[in-house]
């Protein structure tokens, strides 16, 4: 870890009473949740195409520009 980013994390700590160490085991285990939860979407998304659930651009373009009133 570069020498700025581990001043700047125990700064936080300090701040907040927490353990640094601590704090990035937190921030790992979001980071591979986030990442998880965004490939099930994606998994999620093309399965729906697989099963032709979706619309056309030019559809979507067409909802957009009715909600916006345009």
């Amino acid at each position: 870890m570069a020498p700025e980013k581990a001043a700047r994390l125990h700064e936080l700590a300090m701040r907040t009473g927490r353990d640094a160490a601590q704090m990035v085991e937190e921030a790992v285990d979001r980071l591979l949740e986030d990442d998880a939860q965004f490939r099930a979407a994606v998994r999620e998304g093309f399965e729906a195409i697989d099963r032709g659930d979706f619309i056309e651009e030019e559809e979507m373009d067409a909802r957009i520009a009715r909600m916006l009133g345009t």
